[in-house]
């Protein structure tokens, strides 16, 4: 059995959030950390997702947006467990983020009009990061606010990465 955990951005995601709806969806969708608000504290929040993932040795999905994709690279580069594929949904570019390849499979979300991270620096972290890179086309930062809702293209990368 395959475990999902979702990593949240900086923020409380709004409850009409696709990170929201896929948790009430999919009851096996857990939070790692359940979504904190600000400030985002990175080593709370590496530590908050090791313990999530030191729970069991079943294969975990990490489901990360923003600044949880952050979480992800900052966790890889200190931990290691039985992840098996990461979503990484419009990470920001902002300094201090390992830049080295992820241990795992994974998908970058890369929009074009992100306001936290042009599409270029979004390229070049899917690449440092060694993830296959998804074009998401002007999507804001796929949030809320850009009026995201339902994503049913995130579920199918999600699959996709089971597979």
């Amino acid at each position: 059995m395959t475990r999902f955990l979702l990593v949240p951005g900086r923020g409380v995601p709004f409850p009409n959030h696709w990170s929201r709806q896929w948790a009430r969806a999919h009851r096996d969708y857990v939070w790692a950390p359940e979504p904190p608000g600000p400030p985002y504290v990175a080593e709370d929040r590496v530590a908050a997702l090791q313990t999530a993932i030191a729970g069991s040795r079943e294969p975990t999905i990490l489901i990360a947006h923003s600044a949880g994709c952050l979480t992800v690279a900052f966790w890889a580069q200190e931990h290691t467990g039985p992840v098996a594929g990461a979503l990484l949904v419009t990470p920001p570019a902002v300094e201090g983020i390992p830049r080295v390849p992820l241990p795992f499979r994974s998908i970058a979300v890369v929009s074009r009009d992100d306001p936290h991270c042009t599409f270029a620096d979004g390229e070049r972290l899917a690449r440092e990061w060694g993830a296959e890179l998804v074009d998401a086309g002007p999507v804001g930062h796929l949030d809320t606010r850009s009026g995201f809702g339902p994503w049913p293209e995130g579920e199918k990368l999600v699959a996709a990465l089971l597979g």
